[in-house]
């Protein structure tokens, strides 16, 4: 397969897969291979989920699109049923995270304007990730992803993760300080979970300070941590909240939530999308927020992400070289001492598929689906390649 007529973004892996199945995918060779990624966490049903498969079919066989210039009955529908179980008020549908946290960013300005700010800042987190948008590139706190787009969207300004005092040192700096923008877990940064309490006590600040608090919950939402959102962990309640990747499954979709005065801030002509919300995406989400009910999926990634990350500490217990091993439901990450990009081919080569990130924490993000059995197959594979590594 050539890949001369494709732009030069993607340094991809030797392998091309033409099929899946649950928590398996199968190369184009007929090998198969196991998914502890998920797509980067979009894939929380597995792949070729026949509910999901069953709503792409239906909807495509009767209307993908039509524009938001009409009134579509699945979006208000999906609506709905993300505003019940997130406790939000309004849903603006896009069709990625970054276009989510685009939406974010411009209530954050807005909400500024409301308050007479005309220089507004947001305050984000070092080892962030919101996507790669001009705004978002610009709130992300990763110095590498910048380079070469400069000049920079400004009035971002940078606090360390998990560093309440951080935040309330820079509210007595900056009297044009607006929102807050926060992952609750870091998944590009590392698999980095905060501290008990840190949620909580931005909501707080937030509060004491009329700024609005903006949640990036595009890779832990949809049941990722075990709770349908990971703010729910803590039981914080934010005034923004973006999401995308688990949502579809697979088809793009991206959805930024507000409630209370930061839900009003959009009005008719002030923001938009094309495709945003068609029929065809939001009648996935639906079916998939159905499965993911139906199927006691959420507790299930609970059991499971605690069980695999209990596995992993066991089996590597004691091994030099292993800094921590740290999880939120199906989200783990295993930090090592030097940089490991070079497991990803060999968990390849044993038929294993992960990721590493900031150079040297490998990153799971399985299925919710994925079973006790799988879960003991992706730690009886993996174990030995980090040992082996660890002891050139």
């Amino acid at each position: 397969m050539t890949t001369s007529h494709l732009m030069n973004n993607y340094a991809p892996l030797p392998v091309s897969f033409s099929k899946g199945e649950g928590i398996w995918l199968e190369d184009n060779k007929g090998e198969r291979y196991l998914d502890a990624l998920s797509g980067i966490a979009v894939c929380g049903l597995g792949h070729a989920h026949p509910k999901v498969a069953a709503a792409i079919s239906h909807q495509a066989s009767r209307l993908i699109h039509t524009s938001n210039v009409y009134q579509i009955e699945l979006q208000e529908q999906l609506a709905e049923q993300l505003c019940e179980l997130s406790s939000m008020d309004k849903v603006f549908f896009g069709n990625s995270g970054a276009e989510a946290n685009e939406a974010a960013i411009k209530l954050a300005r807005l909400h500024a304007r409301r308050k007479g700010i005309e220089t507004p800042t947001i305050v984000v987190m070092e080892g962030s990730f919101h996507g790669r948008t001009m705004a978002t590139l610009s709130a992300t706190g990763n110095d590498k992803v910048k380079v070469g787009f400069e000049p920079l969207v400004q009035a971002f300004v940078q606090i360390p993760f998990n560093d309440i005092d951080a935040l309330k040192a820079v509210a007595a700096q900056n009297s044009n300080i607006v929102a807050v923008m926060c992952e609750p877990v870091q998944g590009e940064g590392g698999v980095n979970i905060p501290s008990a309490g840190f949620l909580t006590a931005i909501r707080r600040v937030c509060d004491q300070h009329n700024w609005l608090m903006m949640l990036d919950e595009i890779q832990t939402g949809m049941g990722r941590t075990g709770e349908w959102f990971a703010c729910q962990h803590e039981n914080v309640l934010p005034d923004v909240m973006t999401l995308a990747k688990a949502l579809g499954n697979g088809v793009p979709i991206g959805a930024c939530l507000a409630r209370g005065q930061a839900a009003c801030l959009f009005t008719p002509g002030s923001h938009g999308s094309t495709f945003g919300g068609n029929p065809l995406a939001c009648s996935v989400g639906l079916a998939v927020i159905k499965t993911l009910q139906a199927n006691n999926l959420i507790d299930q990634a609970k059991m499971q992400g605690k069980y695999l990350l209990q596995a992993f500490q066991k089996s590597l217990e004691g091994v030099s070289g292993v800094v921590e091993i740290r999880g939120k439901g199906m989200m783990l990450g295993i930090e090592l001492d030097k940089p490991c990009a070079e497991l990803v081919q060999l968990a390849l080569d044993q038929k294993l598929l992960i990721n590493v990130t900031v150079m040297n924490t490998i990153r799971l993000l399985p299925p919710l689906i994925t079973s006790q059995e799988e879960c003991d197959q992706i730690v009886g594979i993996l174990t030995p390649i980090i040992r082996s590594f660890l002891q050139k």
